[in-house]
């Protein structure tokens, strides 16, 4: 049982998480092959809002403003997204288990964006099949719940099952089929997630998508957390059930597609960082959706600056996602062995 906190130190936690991750935003430049002082990163941020000379070289321009700031902007906001993402599905099933992928959205955007790279689509259209195919996915299952039991949360789950294994075998087809020297390499690079390929559209295009879904969970946030209680106390309260479960699904849907559409699969982040924030600031969730969102962003920007500091590789982010995610897990499963609530 994971015990609340106070008012004060619950402010007071969110006050440092958000200095920590301002710190980090800022230190984040400095990280990259080309080594750049911090006090023209600075000056180069700042000449894009107030008129200071340049006495930098353009190249630097570039890295900063339409390299590294995509990218850092990107491990926030798909940190961010994944997060919240899981700490919402883990409220509405009641299980600590579940994670932004339970209902085969990754399995239907890897599908899409695979099929995409067999085609030798450009970038944007690879996103947009991974998009569309990931919403195609998570509408499978819910129909396919529906129809079987529209009451019913594990039946829903055991549906996100089927579905995963249904694109999964699809991926392996197209994978068999694709180009053993051009295309299969980009096919499994990108199923490994990277936030490499990340650029200003992309920052552009999941800001809509992700402020929406945040604003509507943080609306109906009290409603959302009487569904912990059971289903049959939250209709005793006065929740709609059936419509808060639709917005639950469709929130986390829509975070988890657009972020998974840019940067590939990265998986780990939306299982463990609901947990490290429930430790932080206890379990209720218009809490958790803040805490989440904060360590969520700080945890995958961390990630993506250990990737960029290695030179001469560009490492997976998704395999280090889960080496670094699957030791936290036990350690989490260790320290709380009654588990979450």
């Amino acid at each position: 049982m994971v015990k609340p906190i106070g008012n004060k130190k619950y402010g007071l936690t969110i006050a440092i998480l958000s200095c920590f991750i301002i710190g980090l935003f800022f230190v984040s430049f400095l990280i990259g092959r080309y080594s750049i002082h911090p006090r023209t990163v600075l000056d180069i941020i700042l000449s894009n809002f107030i008129d200071i000379e340049a006495y930098w070289q353009d190249d630097l321009d570039l890295v900063v403003m339409q390299v590294r700031l995509p990218r850092i902007m990107l491990g926030i906001l798909v940190g961010g997204a994944l997060s919240v993402s899981g700490a919402s599905y883990q409220t509405l099933f009641k299980n600590p288990m579940a994670a932004p992928d339970i209902l085969g959205v990754s399995a239907g955007a890897g599908f899409g964006a695979a099929l995409a790279m067999l085609w030798n689509s450009s970038w944007w259209q690879v996103q947009i099949f991974a998009f569309v195919f990931g919403l195609i996915a998570v509408t499978a299952t819910y129909l396919i719940g529906s129809v079987f039991s529209r009451h019913e949360i594990t039946v829903l789950i055991l549906a996100g099952i089927v579905v995963s294994s249904f694109f999964q075998a699809l991926l392996s087809i197209v994978k068999t089929l694709a180009d053993t020297d051009t295309q299969l390499p980009s096919i499994t690079f990108w199923l490994m997630g990277s936030l490499g390929k990340g650029t200003s559209e992309s920052v552009l295009l999941m800001l809509p998508a992700l402020g929406i879904s945040l604003a509507v969970l943080f609306i109906f946030r009290h409603h959302i957390d009487a569904l912990a209680a059971g289903e049959d106390v939250a209709a005793t309260m006065g929740v709609n059930v059936q419509l808060m479960k639709t917005v639950t699904v469709c929130c986390s849907t829509l975070m988890t597609v657009s972020a998974v559409s840019i940067c590939g699969i990265i998986g780990w982040v939306g299982m463990v960082v609901p947990h490290i924030s429930r430790m932080l600031t206890g379990s209720s969730f218009p809490r958790l959706i803040v805490t989440s969102f904060l360590v969520g962003g700080s945890f995958l920007l961390i990630i993506d600056n250990v990737v960029r500091g290695v030179k001469g590789v560009e490492l997976p982010l998704g395999v280090l996602t889960a080496l670094v995610g699957t030791p936290v897990f036990v350690i989490l499963l260790s320290r709380v062995k009654k588990g979450w609530s």
